[in-house]
């Protein structure tokens, strides 16, 4: 895949975004470590160039849906780190209230429909994002996510084949981190190359480098504009990698620590970001200086997660029901 034209300014952009992301996550870890998040929580350090990319490819109006690893994609949706944070502890400040932690992350204002925590259930719904949206007859786009272990999902296909039957305007991004769970792909998948997946339906497909954010926004401009147009649907994989276990509870036995520290080495995708910035002329001193208030703003976050007040008990019979 080709690799999109990025001024400085916008490289500087993905470099501030991702490395929110993973400073965010970092920290995220350590408040479970803590006992101060509950439940679940599945980290998305490796993975931050595919939201980060493709989310910037968007506009006003468009949607975006994705499975629980979900913390990353709401930040670049427009969320407050501070929301997304209070969420994960719980708090009344939170995304949702407190009410969905980790999994479970929702903001419509910002066309964000989820955190699901179902896997695979976040397809046939950003299907039906997309239906609604063509029935509006708006130019929206709908970016749904999900992971490989999801791919093998039977309702995913049938969410394929009505979004085809229907010319609907879904973007079908497959976060490929390689383990589906603790299963690698070669061990659960008989077709391996998953952004063929959609050509028994008619839906065009194209493997993307999930760790270089330049080739992931090229990626996103021809796939939105494919969409935008009135092609139908699209398929795309994003050959990527997570550094964590699939969730904090999760040791990752089943691969090598070599294997994790190579593609840390040769494939981070906030390093490859900072290369080119340097190579663009960028100086380390700003790189260090953006690096410093990130650290700032996330220990920030982090305070006030701890401290915000918990959800009044009143909150439990709230959110149950639409009042028209």
């Amino acid at each position: 895949m080709p690799e999109y034209k990025a001024s400085r300014d916008e490289m500087l952009d993905f470099y501030k975004q991702m490395t929110l992301i993973r400073r965010f996550e970092e920290k995220a870890g350590q408040l479970y470590g803590m006992g101060l998040i509950g439940g679940f929580c599945h980290l998305y350090i490796g993975q931050e160039a595919v939201a980060v990319g493709f989310q910037s490819a968007l506009k006003e109006g468009d949607s975006i849906i994705t499975g629980y690893r979900a913390h990353g994609h709401a930040i670049v949706s427009g969320a407050s780190p501070k929301s997304v944070m209070a969420e994960l502890t719980g708090r009344s400040g939170g995304i949702a209230k407190g009410k969905g932690g980790s999994m479970h992350m929702f903001d419509p204002k910002a066309g964000f429909f989820g955190g699901h925590g179902i896997v695979g259930a976040q397809v046939p719904l950003g299907t039906g994002l997309a239906f609604a949206a063509k029935y509006k007859g708006t130019d929206n786009v709908v970016l749904t996510y999900f992971g490989d272990g999801a791919a093998n999902q039977g309702q995913v296909y049938e969410a394929f084949n009505m979004a085809k039957l229907w010319n609907l305007p879904v973007i079908y991004i497959i976060e490929n981190n390689q383990y589906a769970m603790g299963t690698s792909v070669a061990r659960s998948s008989g077709q391996q190359e998953l952004y063929k997946r959609g050509e028994s339906f008619g839906i065009p497909g194209k493997l993307v480098d999930g760790m270089n954010v330049l080739e992931v926004r090229a990626a996103a401009d021809a796939a939105v504009k494919h969409v935008r147009e009135g092609n139908g649907p699209i398929l795309l994989e994003l050959k990527t990698y997570r550094y964590r276990g699939h969730s904090m509870s999760d040791p990752a036995k089943y691969r090598t620590r070599d294997e994790v520290q190579t593609t840390r080495e040769e494939r981070d995708p906030i390093e490859f970001i900072k290369k080119r910035l340097l190579e663009d002329g960028a100086e380390e001193d700003m790189l260090k200086s953006i690096d410093k208030e990130i650290k700032d703003e996330v220990s920030e976050v982090a305070d006030y997660a701890r401290n915000a007040p918990e959800p009044d008990p009143s909150e439990l019979y709230t959110d149950i029901l639409v009042e028209s």
